[in-house]
């Protein structure tokens, strides 16, 4: 069984840091989900898709992962996509472009 180490990047939603400091491990599934004949839900026997594990830093988050021996593989730290911009930049006198509503 694999994990994987990453720190996830910021929704478009999201304003400030929030939980982009902190380093998740994740175990990677070791077998699929099937249908459950009598609900239909998707089900698993598979317990450790279930576990996240929190780290501040991704040292600590490898350390972890070599001390218990799990094999790992380790995801690029994911950048916000677009820039950050607040609502009053709608109104400076310096903006390109017309603002129109």
């Amino acid at each position: 069984m694999t994990a994987r180490i990453y720190s996830p990047a910021r929704s478009a939603t999201q304003q400030g840091q929030g939980k982009t400091r902190f380093w998740f491990l994740e175990y990677t599934p070791e077998q699929p989900r099937e249908i459950e004949p009598l609900m239909g839900w998707t089900a698993s026997g598979d317990m450790k898709q279930q576990l996240r594990l929190r780290f501040d830093s991704k040292d600590e988050a490898i350390a972890y992962a070599e001390r218990n021996g799990i094999a790992y593989r380790v995801e690029a730290e994911q950048k916000q996509a677009r820039r950050t911009m607040a609502y009053s930049d709608n109104f400076k006198s310096t903006r390109i472009g017309q603002w129109t509503h």
